[in-house]
């Protein structure tokens, strides 16, 4: 399970744009908590404290807990809206959870092993199609991050969803989908300014040399 993370927060009772403009003006943040069948229940958070947090790239990926006064709810994050030119968040949305249901959550990939793979060697390149891969699992399964290992990958090979090594309890539903739906999350291939001078050069040896003079011109 992924590493926990507690966020103080206060009640908010006050809605509406301008209440939320009010609030950040103030350092801070409207969000909102719902789910669980229970009803939705607006909060505030610290501006700062929560922009700290969200540096680490496991906030994203774990089980967060809310504490309001006394009392302490475990959440996760489902969105997540910033200012489009500032460094502030402009309102954010966290999911209950319960021990016994299910979640669905991305979490990140980490790519491991791509300095010792063949096909680097090679020459070639890596193309991380993916960053991050949607999993459905209980909360106490949550990883933080699923790692891909590269290190065995020669030139003009892939890894797909169905490659990657899943901890238990953890399962990708795409997968679920069939077989088309087992998309590629990393290619090792030759850098394209090298292909393109083979290409060129392939297509030069089969332009046959000519050694035929001119015919010379007629004599009057």
């Amino acid at each position: 399970m992924s590493e926990e993370f507690d966020l103080i927060a206060d009640f908010r009772e006050d809605q509406g744009k301008g209440a939320s403009r009010r609030l950040r003006k103030t350092g801070r943040l409207p969000a909102i908590i719902y789910g669980a069948g229970r009803p939705a229940r607006a909060i505030t958070l610290d501006q700062n404290k929560v922009l700290h947090q969200l540096e680490q790239e496991s906030f994203y990926s774990s089980v967060l807990t809310i504490k309001v006064g006394d009392k302490s709810q475990a959440v996760i994050l489902k969105d997540i809206q910033r200012h489009p030119s500032k460094s502030r968040i402009m309102h954010m949305d966290f999911q209950r959870i319960v021990e016994d249901q299910e979640i669905r959550m991305n979490v990140p990939l980490h790519f491991v092993g791509g300095d010792i793979a063949p096909g680097i060697k090679a020459g070639g390149m890596i193309s991380h199609l993916m960053t991050d891969v949607e999993v459905i699992c209980l909360p106490r399964d949550l990883p933080e991050y699923l790692t891909v290992d590269v290190s065995a990958m020669n030139l003009d090979e892939m890894i797909h969803l169905s490659g990657i090594a899943l901890p238990k309890g953890v399962e990708i539903p795409e997968l679920a989908q069939g077989e088309d739906h087992d998309q590629p999350v990393v290619s090792l291939h030759r850098p394209k300014k090298v292909v393109e001078e083979e290409t060129e050069t392939e297509a030069a040896a089969e332009v046959p040399a000519t050694t035929e003079k001119p015919a010379a011109p007629d004599e009057d």
